[in-house]
Order: structure tokens, then sequence, then C-alpha cells
């Protein structure tokens, strides 16, 4: 009986493993975030990749400079609020704190950086094409 339970809690286990492994090979879809110049210099905007769960930001740093991340926190998945001054993420629950330039944690407790999300240009448009692999 015992064996019989074990074997069925090995093989539960290795039917979740092998779901996320999937899941996480699937591509993502494209989807349009934003037409350049509708955010100014400074600026952001929130949105939604890869699913409506999902909450990003994207930043306009510099003219020609777009950037998208993640919004939640890497530490207890709280927002993180733009502060373009101090090109940073803050994290207002627990002071976790992220560079504005490529997601990195500046200050602690987040254990990983932000989520970059891969954008691409067409045109105006500004589209989201997938998430960076860390």
């Amino acid at each position: 009986m015992e064996a019989a339970a074990l074997a069925l809690l090995a093989a539960f286990f290795a039917a979740m493993w092998l779901l996320r492994q999937w899941y996480r090979s699937r591509p993502n879809p494209s989807r349009r975030v934003a037409r350049a110049g509708e955010i100014p210099v400074g600026g952001f905007l929130i949105f939604q990749y890869p699913g409506n769960e999902n909450p990003c930001i994207l930043i306009r740093p510099a003219e020609e400079t777009y950037l998208a991340f993640s919004r939640l926190c890497t530490h207890n998945s709280c927002p993180v609020f733009y502060a373009p001054g101090q090109n940073e993420f803050a994290c207002r629950c627990h002071g976790g704190v992220f560079s504005a330039s490529d997601g990195s944690v500046l200050q602690g407790p987040p254990p990983r950086p932000l989520p970059r999300i891969l954008l691409n240009r067409l045109g105006d448009e500004i589209i989201a094409t997938g998430i960076a692999k860390a």
C-alpha cells in the first residue's frame, strides 16, 4: 500500500514538473504595447503581458529608448513604481529597489531582478514579443 502511494505521489510530481517545463517553453504572443511618442521622455505606461493577469511597465528614459519590465516585485509580488529622477523602480511593500536600466536589484529584499519584457519596434508601433530569460 505504501509503495503504491509513493509511486502515485512520484507520478504526480513528475507530471507537475513536465507541465511546468511545457509552460515555460511555450512561445509568448506578440502584443502591441504603445505607439512611439505616445509616452513622453521620463514617462511610463502600465500594460499587461503576456496575459491580462501579468502587469508590466513600459518606460521611456530617453528620446529613442523604450524599456519594459514586469511590474511585480520578485520578493512578494507587490507592484513597483517608476522613479525617473532616480532611474529606479521602487517597491513600497518592503523597500525593494530595482534599476530601471536593466531590472537588477539595487536594494533588498528582492531575491531576483525584475523580468525584462522583450520589445520590437515596427514603424511607430512598440510590440512586446517575449520575456528575457534570466
